[in-house]
């Protein structure tokens, strides 16, 4: 996570936006910023600089205190230094050179529109809101830059950046309130669609793990027993074993630099086929469906968290084995290093024959600067930073009143010469684990 801004300055007068596509990605040409952003209580008492380096990923430390002592970043109108003390009711400003990654150049489709709401597919790897390194590369910044620069959304569901599917945006605060309520108060079902790693348990799995946020920084979540309960009923769709073709060619595969005999066994997921799995989450969790499946044994293929055999381990934090092992503070620091020193690396991209096409194309720093402000630059992102295999397939009313329904994205459809459902019947097999839910939980 990079820098949230609150009341960012729009940086342009013109209209529409200035996105140019390129390359099947969707750019912005780089534009002057300023974030404001009043104190927040959990950074009272420190100094400027410690809440930057604790609370910002965009950009190096040394940047960052450079821009304190040049006059980039002020407190209240006034240039402020890196030992300035954060006080209740301060407003810190910084003005910079503004650089947006590139994100998908997918079409937002609409599903359906009346005078209330716009349902949309979400293209995966496109975040709803202006936030961190994103402002114009967003769902609501793209849709206002189709209509008009008076153009209001208001959402009434939220998606994770990777995350793909049904979304809604109503037109108006009080049919997003509506609607919100109704989401909240749980007379609405949802449904996700993932595609995980191996041979998911047959019949109805139900996993009750309740959730800890380890690092907002890093949008980091594990299964504690002192985080907050949660629940995920899943339902194998299809499974689909791998290729035998590719199995051969990887056994005459060398292996890779500083990988063990044993992890090449383990390794990977071809070896192990995959799954495609119904997911319903009764609570509503951040990373929920993604924690639950790892803790299963079944991490989403191409998860950059929490199916990365570099920050977990040859298990994948299945069952949080190594939980003393793998401590917070390790995978913490894994975590950071990753779209810096080193590239994503789920485990749908350890393939030897592969690796290094994805690590020359992955985003991480580049070590060239910006010509305008000396900022580093990162490289463009690689198709394992712009998607993940989990889908909002479907939001129903559980009176019946309504439901909308997404076609299934490309990677849950049977492989090429392989049979297996193209589209997923109704809820209702699955209701009854999700009514047995304790009413209290929240």
């Amino acid at each position: 996570m990079a820098e949230a801004h609150e009341n960012g300055s729009r940086p342009l007068d013109d209209w529409p936006s200035p996105y140019y596509l390129e390359n099947g990605l969707r750019r912005v040409a780089p534009y002057h910023f300023t974030y404001n952003t009043w104190c927040k209580e959990r950074w009272r008492g420190r100094r400027l600089i410690d809440v930057f380096e604790s609370e910002f990923r965009d950009r190096p430390l040394a940047y960052y205190k450079n821009a304190m002592e040049t006059g980039k970043i002020c407190v209240n109108g006034k240039p402020a230094g890196p030992d300035h003390i954060l006080r209740n009711g301060e407003l810190v400003s910084h003005t910079i050179h503004r650089h947006e990654p590139p994100v998908a150049a997918d079409p937002i489709q609409i599903l359906h529109e009346d005078e209330d709401i716009y349902v949309i597919n979400k293209p995966s790897g496109i975040p709803v809101h202006p936030a961190g390194r994103y402002n114009f590369n967003s769902v609501i910044e793209i849709m206002k830059a189709q209509r008009s620069p008076d153009w209001i959304a208001y959402t009434c569901n939220r998606l994770d950046r990777l995350t793909s599917g049904i979304m809604f945006v109503a037109k108006t605060p009080k049919a997003a309130d509506r609607l919100s309520i109704q989401i909240k108060q749980r007379s609405v079902r949802k449904e996700y669609i993932a595609r995980v790693i191996g041979n998911f348990p047959d019949g109805e799995v139900v996993c009750n793990q309740p959730l800890l946020q380890i690092s907002p920084k890093l949008g980091l979540n594990r299964v504690r027993a002192n985080g907050k309960t949660a629940r995920t009923v899943f339902k194998k769709l299809a499974y689909y074993p791998p290729c035998e073709s590719r199995q051969k060619q990887d056994e005459k595969t060398p292996l890779a630099l500083g990988e063990a005999p044993e992890e090449k066994v383990r390794s990977w997921a071809r070896k192990e086929g995959y799954s495609i799995v119904r997911c319903l989450p009764v609570t509503g969790r951040t990373h929920q469906i993604r924690v639950h499946l790892q803790h299963l044994g079944h991490p989403i293929q191409n998860d950059p968290i929490y199916a990365n055999q570099r920050v977990w381990g040859i298990n994948l934090g299945y069952n949080d084995p190594d939980a003393l092992e793998n401590t917070d503070e390790d995978i913490i620091t894994r975590l950071n290093r990753m779209g810096k020193e080193e590239v994503a690396d789920a485990v749908a991209y350890h393939d030897e024959m592969v690796d290094e096409y994805y690590k020359r194309k992955a985003e991480k720093m580049s070590g060239e600067l910006c010509d305008v402000c000396d900022t580093p630059l990162y490289t463009d992102p690689g198709l394992q930073e712009l998607t993940l295999w989990l889908h909002s397939l479907r939001y129903e009313d559980a009176g019946g009143d309504w439901c909308y329904t997404s076609p299934l994205p490309g990677w849950a459809l049977p492989p090429s010469g392989m049979l297996g459902p193209t589209e997923v019947g109704g809820m209702e097999e699955l209701v009854s684990a999700v009514k047995d839910v304790n009413p209290k939980i929240s």
